[in-house]
């Protein structure tokens, strides 16, 4: 049995497939996570009253403890997270281009495809959109669907699976943090960790890229559209 047999055997039982958006379906190289990482700390600094620095340091404190610095800002200062999400998604999204490759081999999965993300629907569809397959997507689950929790809060994974009626002894799910993928691991799931090479010149936290080799980490691929295509026979 050749490698390519054997890793769609595993898989040969997954009737639906889950994905986060940011640095997941795109590469972190263009950069979209960082403007809205920078509209994070911009917003933060305002709300609050701060200084850039004082804020952007509060911002990733919170997005480790919280899972989001949105949270964190409910959590710790009772603030509303309507204006919040419209203002960090309002970003330039021109530097994605279409991945018909990623579309297609996204189209060839067996079963039900989803979006399962923290950022907002508006935010999916406008990726979706320029990367070229809004409609590939059976369902979005997007941090307004999840009660404003995120991941990786095992609830938040639960109730994603009632509301589409996902088992999760048949499905998989991608994601570019391996924290997220814990919860998915014990409830049943196929994990797959989203690394592309060179990520760790990029703008990201170092404890990001922590977990990658621990056991709730079924696979790691640099490379998403590679990696669905070998899924198939």
């Amino acid at each position: 049995m050749t490698d390519q047999q054997q890793l769609s055997q595993e898989f040969a039982h997954v009737e639906a497939w889950i994905f986060d958006l940011d640095n997941t379906l795109y590469p972190a190289h263009l950069s979209l996570w960082a403007q809205i990482d920078g509209r994070i700390k911009d917003y933060i600094s305002t709300f609050l009253k701060i200084t850039p620095d004082e804020a952007f340091k509060l911002q990733k404190d919170y997005y480790r403890r919280y899972g989001t610095s949105l949270r964190g800002l409910m959590i710790e200062h009772g603030m509303s997270p309507d204006d919040f999400l419209g203002y960090v998604h309002d970003i330039d999204h021109s530097p994605l281009q279409a991945n018909p490759e990623l579309g297609a081999a996204i189209a060839a999965l067996p079963g039900r495809k989803f979006v399962f993300t923290s950022g907002t629907r508006s935010h999916v569809a406008a990726v979706t959109r320029r990367l070229g397959f809004e409609n590939q997507f059976d369902g979005v689950f997007d941090i307004v669907d999840a009660g404003l929790l995120p991941k990786p809060h095992h609830e938040t994974y639960e109730k994603f699976l009632r509301d589409h009626g996902v088992a999760p002894e048949r499905a998989a799910m991608f994601e570019d943090l391996a924290r997220n993928l814990e919860a998915p691991h014990r409830l049943g799931m196929k994990t797959v960790l989203v690394v592309p090479e060179n990520t760790r010149e990029l703008f990201r936290e170092s404890w990001e890229f922590e977990g990658r080799n621990d056991d709730h980490v079924d696979f790691v691929t640099d490379d998403l559209t590679a990696f669905l295509i070998r899924l198939r026979l």
